[in-house]
């Protein structure tokens, strides 16, 4: 199966900006009001990496749901249920991959703060 053009490109180009974004802790108290103009730039890139990321990795959430859910309540449940509840998370968070990489300038929620959680489809719960 032939990959997309876009997707190594964008998988790399996030995770370059994963490296140079700030830490969650530098912009818990952080707003437009008392950040400044390398915070708020830092924070947008932060939230464009991640919803490429996510848009990227999304369908990773069927193979993560299947484990996850093995270890959980067994092999018979992830078989039956983990693909689709890993076709659900997919969905979300593609969408909300799509939702940041649109709205990577407006600053909500929070202060660049992610819309679902983990962040990063690599990330534990």
């Amino acid at each position: 199966m032939k990959m997309p053009r876009l997707t190594l490109p964008a998988v790399v180009l996030a995770a370059c900006l994963l490296t140079c974004a700030p830490s969650a802790r530098a912009l818990e108290n952080q707003t437009i009001e008392n950040a400044s103009a390398q915070e708020v730039v830092d924070g947008m890139a932060n939230k464009l990496a991640r919803g490429v990321a996510n848009i990227a990795t999304g369908w990773l959430e069927i193979p993560k749901q299947i484990v996850n859910t093995s270890k959980e309540e067994g092999v018979g449940k992830a078989i039956a249920v983990g693909p689709i509840k890993g076709i659900g998370m997919t969905l979300v968070r593609t969408i909300s991959g799509v939702a940041e990489t649109m709205t990577f300038f407006v600053s909500t929620p929070g202060f660049y703060d992610p819309l679902i959680d983990p962040p990063y489809v690599w990330r534990k719960e």
